[in-house]
């Protein structure tokens, strides 16, 4: 047996979420996030797709996803991982830019691996001040120059935007999607939208989006179903609000693609100490 911990805390004075995961190896399914991630993979070998380009991580290797990128990761050596990451939202990093570069807009970095990064080293050592409680001035200070040398040498200076342009139907599907996620929608009536059977509504959504339309949805209720928790709505009552059948569905999609349970992650909002989560899972 082998003892898995996750740890995560909420700096608020950087305003972002530091994840730590020691000994995991736990497999993400496809799914996307509204808020930037950059980490580094400190121990283990993962095989990552992030908008649908194939990598293969290792130790020393930075990772960064923009809002909405569809990524998934798993295993592929039969060891367990070590990650770090933190996860700036839009607004925060917004600012973080104009201070940078006196400019008004949300950059897109690329690509999405930075093999053996020197930025790791930085990275390192900033997430170990935020785990330990630094409030001292040097962690902000070491954020902006990590920020600075990432839009310098890894971002668009235009605004973040996807990829490549939506069809109508495909727009109109998104919408319809995000304006009803608390209900239970069917492919019926996502056809209906559309003048697409539901053969090619599903590989032109997933073909354009990244993602397939349930993926989508359900990382639609997650994205909602974090900003309850941070205010401190109890699980049962978030479940419900958000469309999913049960709070065990709930639980373990949010688990799947989050890393925590719901209650987990509430309580780094709750109580706003650093959150160890240690268990022990099959070596």
């Amino acid at each position: 047996m082998t003892q898995e911990v996750r740890t995560v805390v909420y700096d608020t004075d950087l305003n972002l979420e530091a994840y730590r995961f020691e000994g995991i190896m736990q497999k993400f399914p496809n799914h996307f996030h509204e808020y930037y991630v950059i980490g580094f993979i400190e121990e283990g070998k993962r095989h990552l797709v992030c908008s649908n380009e194939e990598y293969i991580l290792n130790s020393g290797d930075v990772i960064i996803f923009n809002p909405l990128d569809p990524h998934a990761c798993q295993q592929v050596d039969g060891r367990t991982l070590d990650y770090r990451c933190l996860n700036i939202n839009p607004e925060v990093m917004h600012k973080y830019v104009l201070e940078i570069t006196g400019k008004d807009y949300l950059p897109r970095f690329t690509p999405a691996v930075l093999y053996q990064s020197d930025l790791a080293s930085p990275l390192h050592e900033l997430h170990g001040m935020i785990l330990e409680g630094h409030t001292d001035f040097q962690k902000e200070e070491l954020l902006l120059f990590l920020l600075e040398q990432l839009l310098r040498d890894h971002a668009d200076t235009g605004p973040l935007a996807p990829s490549r342009e939506l069809s109508t139907e495909i727009k109109t599907i998104c919408q319809y999607i995000e304006s009803n996620y608390t209900q239970n929608i069917t492919l019926n009536q996502l056809t209906e939208l559309t003048s697409l059977s539901k053969y090619h509504l599903l590989r032109l959504f997933t073909r354009q989006k990244g993602i397939s339309p349930y993926c989508y949805l359900e990382t639609i209720r997650i994205s909602h179903a974090k900003r309850l928790l941070e205010q401190g709505v109890l699980p049962v009552e978030v479940a419900f609000q958000t469309g999913f059948s049960d709070q065990s569905h709930f639980t373990n999609f949010f688990k799947k693609l989050i890393g925590l349970t719901p209650k987990q992650y509430m309580r780094i909002f709750t109580q706003p100490s650093v959150e160890h989560i240690a268990e022990n899972t099959a070596g």
